[in-house]
Parts: C-alpha cells; sequence; structure tokens
C-alpha cells in the first residue's frame, strides 16, 4: 500500500480535485484506491454524494476507542462510489469537536495509520484529503503518509501560505523525528494572465526541482462540471487539459516513487 496526504493550509488551492483526480486515473487502471477524507467540512465526503452532516459513521469513529482500532472497524466505515477500485472513507461534520476531545488523550496522532494499517492488504493506493488548517487530523495525515502532495494555487497569497504550510511540515516532522518527502504541485495556472505566469517562474525561482513539480495543472472548468455530477474528472471528460495535467503528475510521481517499497511497515 501507498499512502499519499494532499495538504495546505490555504484554502481553495485543489486538494479535494488533487485528490479525486489522482484517485480516478489509479482506480481507472486497475488499482484499489482509498479516498479518506480528513476535513471536517467534507468537501470530498460530499463531491461523491454524502452528506456530513447527516452520516451516522465516519472517520469520527476511528476516534472514539482512545487510540484502540477496532480490527474490523475501518473497512466498515469505507462506502463505495459510483467508480470502480474507488472507496472512500467519509467525513461528518462531528470531526470538527475532536480538537477539544482529544486533549490530554495520548496516541491520537497515530490513528490513521492504525487504521489504514487493518486495511494494508485491502488496498493499493489511500489518498489523504485535509483541512486547511493545523490540528490532530493533518498531524494524523502527516503521520500516516509515505508521500505529501501540496497543491498550491499560482497567486501571490497562496505561495505565503505555501511557505507556512512548509513551516508547518518542518516542525511535525522535528517533533515525531522523521522525515517526510513533498512535492509541491502549482495549480490552477492560468498562462493568460502577468499574476498567475509571475507565480510560477517564483515557485521556480525558490523551489528546487526536488521538491516542485515540473509543469502545472490549468485552470479546467470541467473539474467544477465532474464535481457537479460527482464523477472523478476521467469518467467526464478524459482528455481534458486539466485530466491531462494530472495523468502527466501521475506518470511523473510513479517513476520517482518506483524504488521504494510499498512503504511503511504496519503501524
Amino acid at each position: 500500500m501507498r499512502i499519499w496526504a494532499v495538504a495546505n493550509q490555504k484554502g481553495g488551492v485543489g486538494k479535494t480535485t488533487t485528490v479525486v483526480a489522482l484517485g480516478g486515473l489509479l482506480a481507472e487502471q486497475g488499482e484499489r484506491v482509498l479516498l479518506v477524507d480528513l476535513d471536517p467540512h467534507g468537501s470530498l465526503t460530499t463531491y461523491f454524494g454524502q452528506d456530513p452532516d447527516g452520516l451516522s459513521h465516519s472517520v469520527f469513529d476511528l476516534f472514539q476507542n482512545k487510540g484502540r482500532i477496532p480490527r474490523d472497524l475501518p473497512a466498515q466505515l469505507a462506502l463505495e462510489t459510483p467508480h470502480r477500485n474507488l472507496h472512500l472513507l467519509p467525513a461528518s461534520s462531528a470531526m470538527a469537536t475532536l480538537e477539544r476531545r482529544m486533549v490530554g488523550v495520548e496516541g491520537m496522532g497515530l490513528i490513521i495509520s492504525r487504521a489504514l494499517a487493518t486495511l494494508w492488504d485491502d488496498y493499493d493506493y489511500v489518498l489523504i484529503d485535509n483541512s486547511p488548517s493545523l490540528g490532530v487530523l493533518m498531524i494524523n495525515a502527516i503521520a500516516a503518509a509515505q508521500h505529501l502532495l501540496i497543491p498550491v494555487q499560482t497567486e501571490f497569497l497562496a505561495l505565503k501560505g505555501l511557505e507556512r504550510m512548509l513551516h508547518t511540515l518542518q516542525m511535525v516532522m522535528k517533533s515525531q523525528n522523521t522525515g517526510l518527502r513533498y512535492t509541491i504541485v502549482p495549480t490552477m495556472y492560468d498562462r493568460r494572465t502577468q499574476a498567475s505566469v509571475q507565480s510560477l517562474n517564483r515557485l521556480r525561482q525558490d523551489y528546487g526541482q526536488d521538491v516542485l513539480w515540473r509543469f502545472a495543472v490549468p485552470v479546467d472548468t470541467r473539474f467544477r462540471d465532474a464535481s457537479q455530477r460527482g464523477m472523478v474528472p476521467t469518467a467526464l471528460d478524459n482528455e481534458s487539459q486539466g485530466v491531462r495535467a494530472y495523468r502527466r503528475l501521475l506518470s511523473d510521481l510513479l517513476r520517482e516513487l518506483a524504488p521504494e517499497k510499498s512503504g511503511r511497515k504496519r503501524a
């Protein structure tokens, strides 16, 4: 199993779109894929027609056993989507209360790692969507992930948000005494606007090719159309410019990560 987290402390940069697009492409290739929604707002959950306010069971259930994970619980929580090979571990609004509930409780940063360990033989890839805030959920995602994708919109304010995200990542890795590979993914690129072009150039000046993806995901209205229909972008338009960009990103990620083994040992 390979576990990728998608995170940024700024909202509206394309995190959910990145999770859905890459997950759809992997599922299309025959990989067994689990999408995990760690955002209390539940954008990923809503994408596939589920109501975060109405779900009786969700990721929230994993945090209700004082750090222990009943072995069958994660599999019971996973929902089918309309797409073959693609399942969803949904979010609920109750997750917004976790910060208050988890104060002083040890081991809460490893809940998702432990849950995914019970699913190790069931899925080939796990993609984790995150809320745009640092807290117990993002810490869980970083602790579970083998690789972190950081989407960043090609505009000035998003670049400032990227700096905060990287600072947070360094603090978390230092506190956990671990390293985590990450890839910065420029998104919502519009070559017709000077601001977008300048922002992409700034990214290329400030970050090396070892952490910055060499291309950019363009603005693509087909992503919005796919979201409205609850479809992965490939199912709506397999050759839209945005899908082609994510297909290239996935190809680059798989090529770069090919020497790696299937990932960390089970928690």
